[in-house]
């Protein structure tokens, strides 16, 4: 079982488009290589293979703090995990039903105006972590700057310290207890071990 998250960016053209681009391959850099684990396409839609399914939660978090470090700007994305069946020297020619989960559920997003959502094998794990993630959007749809700031700092190294944390982002350790707090990583934190435990029962 993998995942394939797609998604696209949220006011992209409202943003510098060099600069959007730059930073979305920065972070799905972090998941593999293009073109066979990754793409960008039409501008501002993106499709991204994750090697195992209980990392796929983390990646998309990921892309979404990364995203939303310029204001106005944020990601839609879809996660389908199951297998995938054939792998192309490009992701865009590859299939299997996690792309097929995942695209059928990207479908889904503008009309249910989610900007998050997951597709899988089993039903009773979609309804349980679709309605986490909605609860968790009220927190990740509205990180400011400098929250997705932290975020992308702070899950590029977990284990950090706190004052490397903070010279890293150029601020005082206080500030830096803050912009966790308001960024809800602790919260966060549980969500992602929990989607990772609940990844691991099913499979």
């Amino acid at each position: 079982m993998q995942a394939v998250i797609t998604g696209d960016i949220i006011n992209s053209r409202k943003s510098s488009t060099e600069e959007t681009l730059r930073d979305l391959k920065l972070v799905l850099q972090v998941y593999g290589s293009s073109p066979r684990d990754w793409e960008i396409y039409r501008g501002d839609s993106f499709q991204l293979l994750v090697a195992t399914a209980k990392e796929s939660l983390d990646a998309a978090i990921n892309i979404k703090a990364k995203l939303k470090t310029e204001k106005g700007r944020d990601g839609r994305m879809s996660i389908g995990i199951g297998e995938v069946s054939y792998r192309a020297s490009a992701i865009t020619e590859s299939n299997g039903d996690a792309f097929v989960r995942s695209g059928n559920r990207f479908d889904q997003l503008r009309k249910t105006k989610t900007n998050l959502a997951i597709e899988s094998p089993w039903s009773d794990f979609d309804e349980e972590m679709n309605l986490y993630f909605q609860l968790a959007l009220i927190t990740m749809d509205g990180w400011s700057q400098a929250s997705a700031e932290f975020m992308v700092a702070q899950l590029a190294d977990e284990d950090q310290s706190q004052q490397a944390l903070a010279e890293k982002l150029g601020i005082g350790q206080s500030s830096v207890s803050e912009r966790k707090k308001r960024a809800h990583y602790d919260e966060l934190l549980r969500l992602r071990q929990r989607f990772k435990k609940r990844v691991e029962e099913y499979l």
